[in-house]
């Protein structure tokens, strides 16, 4: 059974500049601290990233795996299913933007990961934590 876990954080920066970020998917290791490759594997008709393979820390050990993007609610919602991975049988994720009246972008980081071995809830919960930095980094660089 997949474990699932949000965070929804406001980010001070124009809602072009932030899904940009977002979309911006090889340029992850350069402010998501436990990516550590990102490699576009295919593209589509507009150039975004539809097939990307990331190598990524994970519970003390480099993890490899392979994400397709969905665009079907661009520019609102960036999602993703995994194709291919080592240590999970499934990650299903999606960040979702809306505008915020005063000018603030409101950012919803869902994830959904089920591992191929169960952990304990404390380094399950640990683990989580860690994961969903990932939104608060892309504060830090939305609003840099």
């Amino acid at each position: 059974m997949a474990e699932t876990a949000f965070q929804t954080i406001n980010i001070s920066a124009p809602m072009e500049r932030v899904y940009a970020i977002a979309l911006d998917v090889e340029q992850y290791p350069d402010w998501a601290k436990d990516v550590k490759e990102a490699t576009v594997r295919s593209r589509d008709a507009e150039g975004r990233p539809l097939e990307v393979e990331f190598r990524a820390s994970a519970l003390g050990r480099s993890t490899h795996y392979t994400l397709a993007y969905d665009y079907s609610q661009a520019p609102k919602v960036l999602g993703w299913k995994m194709l291919r991975g080592d240590i999970m049988r499934s990650i299903d994720g999606a960040y979702t933007f809306a505008e915020c009246a005063d000018g603030t972008v409101e950012v919803r980081y869902d994830l959904a990961i089920e591992l191929v071995v169960p952990l304990p809830g404390f380094v399950k919960r640990r683990a989580e934590q860690r994961i969903l930095n990932t939104v608060r980094e892309l504060k830090v660089r939305s609003e840099s």
